[in-house]
């Protein structure tokens, strides 16, 4: 009990010489206030961001498999980018043959002209997709009808259209059973997909017209083209390592590729993208909040150059206290709690001012809208705030207890 009454007598009086030194007192802190302030902004933003890239992950979800023809590098002086692209028998092959594989679809597209009455819109991206297109980009058809096999199968000349579709050419708020023509060609539009909203690290951002037509259609107008990409789903988080495994094998297979040749394809699991970017993140915040702590340690200078000088303001008092019987460690312990104080107090606004920073971040840019302060960022910036106190209080105040009374009663 007479402890906790010591200490609180302590901080009492460490207050006390904070508001007589006001000034002072805040010169102080300030390097403590920058720097706590910069490192919960710094960590807030990067949140904010990691916060972002995930949900772009989460959008195309864990269980997406990005396929794509790849040309090895020792191999690009006499193999064309076209000779590695994924071609329709094999893709069909990974469909037919890779039971970890629960749909698949190739994606063929090529920038047309499309007209509807008097508008025209050109450099639309018109894009050829299987039926499982749909399941696999998770593009739901909100009107109208998604393709069916009888639609691709056939060489059907229909569409599908969104929401930016709609407004530029000028349709019917309900377009199914309007025409467009798509370089030349008439198509039926017979349903209109929703916008899903993609990042630019996804090629999303801003909405844009887009327009889809079977994929066996989209050869038909431009045989000379090759496919684009092609997306897979696996039948569960779980199996999308053995899946990539069965498509990797299957592939290799297929192009005659021998044991110890590099693969002519990539095959990219979105998860892996979402445990590197943890591991990047977690790297770059400790590089940050290392390179903004160094304010922290010009501050915790500062406090130790400001308790020498009260020491050295407050030598008679300190002999004053040693002579009617005050033993060393309750001086050190007086001057170790006021530069914590002093310390702590700088903590607190520079919390104030890394949260204020944080809410302005917020309204800056659109993928910092997450931003927000973790709990650990607190916790961690104020008892490192405190910290620094007792580390650099700890000399002044190993020197104010080692006074001897007599010579601090002497002094001027």
């Amino acid at each position: 009990m007479q402890f906790f009454r010591f200490i609180f007598q302590t901080i009492g009086l460490a207050l006390g010489q904070i508001a007589a030194n006001k000034a002072r007192a805040s010169m102080t802190a300030l390097g403590i206030i920058i720097g706590v302030g910069s490192v919960v902004a710094v960590i807030a933003a990067l949140t904010g961001m990691k916060t972002f890239v995930l949900k772009e992950f989460q959008n195309i979800g864990a269980r997406y498999i990005a396929i794509d023809g790849n040309v090895p590098e020792r191999k690009r002086h006499y193999m064309k980018w076209q000779d590695a692209e994924l071609k329709l028998d094999e893709v069909k092959a990974i469909a037919a043959n890779c039971p970890s594989i629960e749909k698949v679809s190739p994606v063929w597209r090529y920038p047309y002209e499309v007209r509807a009455g008097e508008r025209t819109v050109t450099g639309v991206r018109v894009t050829g997709i299987w039926p499982t297109w749909h399941d696999v980009e998770q593009r739901s058809v909100i009107k109208g009808r998604p393709f069916t096999s009888l639609d691709d199968e056939s060489r059907r000349y229909v569409a599908l259209i969104n929401d930016k579709a709609i407004e530029e050419l000028d349709l019917n708020k309900d377009p199914v059973g309007d025409e467009i023509f798509i370089g030349g060609r008439r198509f039926l539009v017979i349903g209109v997909v929703e916008t899903k909203s993609m990042g630019a690290m996804f090629g999303g951002g801003d909405a844009r017209t887009e327009v889809y037509i079977p994929f066996e259609t989209a050869v038909k107008l431009r045989p000379d083209r090759w496919i684009n990409e092609v997306g897979a789903l696996a039948v569960s988080p779980e199996k999308a390592a053995e899946a990539k495994e069965e498509v990797t094998w299957l592939l290799r297979k297929k192009r005659n590729l021998k044991p110890g040749e590099e693969n002519t394809f990539e095959v990219r699991l979105i998860q892996a993208f979402i445990d590197q970017f943890n591991a990047l993140a977690a790297g770059i915040t400790a590089v940050a909040g290392g390179v903004v702590s160094v304010s922290l340690l010009v501050g915790g200078v500062g406090i130790m150059n400001i308790m020498l000088v009260s020491v050295s303001e407050r030598t008679r008092e300190i002999g004053l206290r040693k002579a009617v019987g005050a033993k060393p460690s309750i001086i050190l312990t007086q001057f170790l709690v006021e530069a914590v104080v002093l310390c702590s107090m700088g903590g607190l606004i520079g919390l104030a001012l890394g949260q204020a920073l944080t809410l302005a971040l917020q309204q800056v840019s659109k993928q910092l809208e997450g931003a927000a302060v973790p709990t650990w960022a607190i916790a961690l910036a104020f008892f490192f705030s405190a910290g620094v106190g007792v580390v650099f209080g700890m000399f002044p105040a190993v020197k104010a207890s080692r006074l001897d009374p007599i010579e601090a009663l002497r002094h001027d």
